[in-house]
């Protein structure tokens, strides 16, 4: 009889359960003599005693914080793992490292009761439901014994009432590529290494939740092994029940929608302090019923609007008239899907925030932003074990009169004890970090607070695909298949990523658009867009920037960056930061005053379709910015210019949800105006993002029906 689970462990495993440094320490011991006799009882239970009379014991089906030791320490300690690393030392040999590779799942237990967690009774199946089709293991193979072995009771009762209130997953099972599957859950990712032994799942969240994070990851791949079991990649939700909460909720969007209609006919030029009153009402409504993302979305708006309203910069008619149709979005989308309470588009059921254990961050730069009272730092974080960007957001009010300082003057302040241009080019090791649905982290600050901080090294060429791109034409695709942005989750860093750059060529500067602007490649010669407008709160950015860009002394090859579709195909990057032979180069903390001329760009190249639905969106905001009660002659010419422009490109259905605006209007029916308006944007909206994946001729229109 041997431990195939055990065997299995290799050294990143184990350092991800314990920390790197007992790993070092127990392997030291056993290589000066001072390791365990292993001895394996016939129940499997693996028994170690040390030259120094300690005892260790590691039962079978638990990890190894079910083990038990005589050295008194708490926690994991270093006989633990010097146990694990003496039995493989005793009996691994080149059979077994060809065995272990492919542990076998235990078989399911047949006493178990019958459920599916698909169905809302997860946690009550036998797993073993099966997985794509030729992938080697899931953790939909494991039963609910070994489940309740690996766990404990206590967690998974806990696991059962989230898994009532519905939660979502993101599944990858094993591939060639990436053998581990794994599980992204909403404020933390579940990966398991060792197959079959649930026991080393290894997870970001705080001990006290681990037990409760695995057991909802296994119920969720047997749900998908249920619902989709070819699919090696998928995103569904687990859970959920219709009830008093579903009504409650939908009284709650519905209020909120009219609020949002209200302001639609009004506008931001005409709304007064009573409407955003009952706007930020209905956002705290929304957020108690757990809709998180149109909560989110109404707390971004009543923020447009009161920055409108101080005459802040921040202020963009385009993005109130975006969240407008986005909150009309995600309600037609959760009808169009049953209206679940746990759907995905509301964001119903997700956590708050959740503490993470031992967590390590690659810090990726950051950005500055502001107005006239308050400046604000948004420092993002590629977390590689998770697989996910966060970011951090640290905001300091400015007193009236004194300085408005900016990037290279805030570069010194501290956040979680260490200056920001520090902490924007580190490695974070915290013992004492939170992590919320929407990719936000906190660090905690005090002498107690166990959070280090070190040069990135070479941390960004270490991270694990998607969070670093190296093939644009693969990321394009993947961007391809990712929802609407209208209905995604909305989650602060989502397109963040480290792009791998072989060449830069064209760099020049538009002044008219105060832009900077190259083409990069990647190793296949595969071309995208890098773009950096003027930040005034950075104004020694682009001037770092295009410094870092130029060719000499081995050239940039990572870049962090915001990574979405092109407008005219391809990629487009807003850049955050590079990394050069000299270190990280973050832009909006450069000192300077924006006064280096990088030369002229080419013209962009020209594009109708894309010109056309942007001068529609313009209009549509206009229009929402005026107020549909209050709109001029000179608004209603510009969305008729709009119609017919998008008619003369072939767009003759987005043509026509503009006009229907229009004859709502003639006829002085407001809440069809509203209806209509809506439609309009939404088309519009939905044409114009896949313009940017796909600009060939009448692509866009055909896919947006």
């Amino acid at each position: 009889m041997k431990r195939p689970d055990l065997l299995a462990l290799d050294a990143d495993t184990l350092a991800a359960l314990a920390n790197r440094g007992l790993v070092k320490r127990a392997a030291k011991e056993l290589d000066g003599g001072a390791g365990a006799v292993p001895e394996l009882a016939a129940d499997a239970t693996l028994t170690g005693r040390f030259p120094d009379g300690t005892e260790t014991v590691l039962p079978p089906g638990t990890g190894l914080d079910g083990g038990s030791c005589t050295c008194g320490a708490p926690g994991l300690c270093r006989h633990l793992v010097g146990l694990v690393l003496s039995y493989q030392h005793h009996h691994t040999s080149p059979a077994d490292a060809q065995d272990h590779a492919q542990v076998p799942a235990p078989a399911p237990d047949p006493e178990a009761e019958s459920g599916t967690a698909g169905s809302g009774t997860a946690g009550s199946g036998t797993g073993g439901a099966g997985h794509p089709a030729g992938l080697p293991w899931s953790p939909a193979d494991v039963g609910d014994e070994a489940l309740t072995v690996a766990v404990g009771a206590r967690a998974l009762a806990a696991a059962r009432r989230t898994l009532r209130r519905g939660y979502t997953a993101r599944l990858h099972h094993p591939t060639a590529a990436e053998p581990v599957p794994r599980a992204e859950l909403a404020t933390c990712t579940v990966r398991f290494p060792v197959p079959g032994a649930l026991g080393y799942a290894l997870t970001d969240t705080a001990d006290d939740r681990r037990g409760e994070a695995i057991a909802l990851a296994v119920w969720a791949f047997r749900a998908a092994a249920a619902a989709s079991p070819a699919d090696p990649s998928v995103q569904l939700r687990v859970g959920g029940a219709a009830g008093p909460a579903l009504a409650r909720a939908r009284t709650a969007l519905a209020a909120a929608l009219d609020l949002a209609e209200e302001l639609l006919l009004d506008g931001a030029a005409h709304a007064g302090p009573v409407l955003d009153a009952a706007l930020r009402g209905a956002r705290d409504t929304l957020a108690a019923h757990g809709l998180h993302w149109p909560a989110d979305a109404l707390d971004e708006l009543t923020g447009l609007l009161a920055d409108y309203t101080a005459r802040g910069a921040r202020y963009r008619p385009e993005r109130h008239a975006h969240l407008i149709a986005e909150l009309h979005a995600r309600h037609r989308a959760a009808l169009h899907e049953g209206a679940t309470p746990a759907s995905p588009v509301l964001g119903t059921g997700e956590p708050g925030s959740t503490p993470l254990r031992r967590v390590r961050l690659t810090a990726l730069g950051c950005r500055i932003s502001g107005g006239a009272r308050e400046r604000t730092a948004q420092v993002y974080f590629a977390h590689g074990g998770a697989g996910v960007a966060l970011v951090l957001n640290r905001r300091w009010e400015l007193p009236p009169d004194g300085p408005r300082p900016v990037g290279h003057e805030l570069a010194g302040r501290r956040i979680a004890g260490a200056p920001l241009a520090a902490l924007a080019a580190a490695n974070v090791v915290s013992e004492n970090a939170s992590r919320t649905a929407g990719g936000t982290v906190t660090l905690g600050t005090g002498r107690l607070a166990g959070t280090g901080v070190t040069p990135v090294g070479s941390a960004w060429a270490e991270l694990p695909e998607p969070l670093l791109v190296r093939d644009f034409a693969a990321h394009t695709e993947r961007l391809r298949r990712l929802p609407p942005p209208l209905i995604r989750p909305r989650v602060a860093a989502d397109a963040v990523r480290v792009v791998a750059v072989h060449a830069v060529e064209d760099l020049g500067y538009h002044p008219a658009e105060q832009r900077l602007e190259a083409t990069v490649r990647d190793a296949h010669g595969c071309p995208a867009t890098l773009a950096a407008p003027y930040n005034p709160y950075g104004p020694g950015g682009l001037d770092a920037l295009a410094a870092a860009l130029e060719p000499g002394d081995g050239g940039v090859r990572l870049v962090s960056a915001f990574v979405r579709a092109a407008p005219r195909g391809g990629l487009l990057i807003d850049p955050i930061a590079v990394l050069t032979p000299g270190g990280v180069v973050v832009p909006d903390l450069a000192a300077g005053s924006g006064s280096q001329d990088p030369g002229p760009a080419g013209p962009p190249p020209a594009g109708p379709i894309a010109d056309a639905l942007g001068a529609a969106l313009a209009a549509l905001a206009l229009a929402a910015h005026r107020g549909l009660r209050h709109l001029g002659a000179g608004e209603r010419d510009r969305l008729a210019e709009s119609a017919a422009a998008l008619a003369r490109t072939g767009l003759s259905t987005a043509a026509g949800r503009i006009r229907a605006l229009l004859r709502a209007l003639a006829g002085d029916t407001h809440r069809a105006a509203a209806t209509a308006w809506v439609d309009a944007q939404l088309y519009v909206l939905t044409a114009a993002e896949l313009s940017d994946q796909d600009a060939a001729g009448g692509a866009p229109e055909r896919r947006a029906r």
